[in-house]
């Protein structure tokens, strides 16, 4: 996560995706990246970033012929803290991996859960991306500059969608800009969804007034008129789409989202090693820049025990901006 304001600088029922396997790339010697039998866990709903990003990956590693046949499944709830859960008594299981972001370290803390991303072997931060301010298409609002005129009248009655719980990106993101545009964020209605997915119906069927979500998650229903954007939190415009920035309409915020991948705690060496591995190839192969470029993902490339000090830094973050929003 990127924040460039005055605070600091700072992505049940299971679904399941069988992808075909194809050519063993894996030594005999056990060196190579093929994992037999990897899951993939997303842990919201369908159609949400995180849900993307694992589906994108595992499709790509595919085709880029890295491993066999990943399954990848959805176990949602408590805005990611069901499946921190679920991945964290799968303890030594080197054939489990679970998609993840931001929303679950402010999901940690807003649910108050008893495990941390910390109790987690992290694997790689691979995407970082702005979020959007959008609107429904038959939306009052055409502008940024509009939106805020009514937000700012009565803060209340215009709820904002996010999807992701309090201390999450989709929420922290509309904190950060009712606070550069005067509303108090207490004042804030804020309506969280289990990922972007559910997030959508509600922003279409007029139940919130705006949403914010990562760019990548509506970019097909911008595109096809259905959703207006207004914004982007991010420090530059998103090539291909006309809306400015937050910044450039007057408001004081640089936001951005990232997501990553992180595994059950007591691996071995060579297990951590070879799941690093996969997601190493997985980055540079062309199959997975072609993906960043459609998605509107920025490289946020980060293994090991450098991603691990990263989320502890991510975790005090969160803790300190939701202070200092009053939150």
């Amino acid at each position: 996560m990127r924040l460039r304001t005055p605070l600091a600088l700072f992505g049940a029922a299971v679904l399941v995706l069988v992808v075909p396997p194809l050519l063993d790339t894996g030594g005999g010697d056990g060196t190579g990246t093929r994992i037999p039998g990897l899951r993939l866990m997303v842990p919201n709903t369908p159609g949400g970033g995180y849900d993307i990003t694992a589906r994108t990956a595992a499709k790509d590693a595919e085709d880029a012929g890295l491993t066999h046949g990943i399954e990848v499944f959805n176990l949602p709830g408590a805005g990611g803290t069901v499946g921190l859960s679920r991945l964290v008594s799968e303890h030594g299981n080197g054939r489990l991996a679970m998609s993840m972001g931001l929303g679950v370290v402010g999901a940690v803390r807003s649910n108050d859960a008893p495990r941390t991303l910390a109790d987690t072997t992290p694997i790689a931060r691979l995407t970082e991306e702005p979020d959007v301010v959008v609107v429904a298409k038959d939306s009052p609002y055409r502008t940024i500059e509009e939106l805020v005129t009514a937000w700012r009248q009565d803060p209340g009655k215009l709820p904002v969608g996010g999807g992701s719980s309090p201390g999450g990106p989709d929420h922290l993101a509309p904190m950060l800009m009712a606070r550069a545009a005067g509303i108090a964020p207490k004042a804030v209605n804020y309506v969280p969804f289990d990922g972007g997915g559910e997030l959508l119906a509600s922003i279409l069927g007029a139940k919130v007034a705006f949403g914010v979500s990562g760019v990548g998650e509506y970019l097909d229903q911008i595109r096809a008129g259905e959703l207006r954007l207004l914004a982007v939190t991010g420090p530059e415009r998103v090539a291909g789409l006309d809306a400015p920035t937050l910044t450039e309409a007057g408001y004081d915020v640089d936001f951005t989202n990232w997501r990553g991948i992180v595994a059950p705690p007591g691996l071995s060496d060579a297990e951590r090693t070879k799941l690093t591995a996969l997601i190493e190839e997985l980055h540079d192969s062309p199959q997975w820049r072609m993906s960043m470029a459609t998605n509107g993902w920025d490289d946020a490339f980060l293994t090991g025990a450098e991603f691990g000090d990263f989320l502890r830094a991510q975790d005090r973050r969160v803790v300190s901006v939701l202070r200092e929003l009053g939150l």
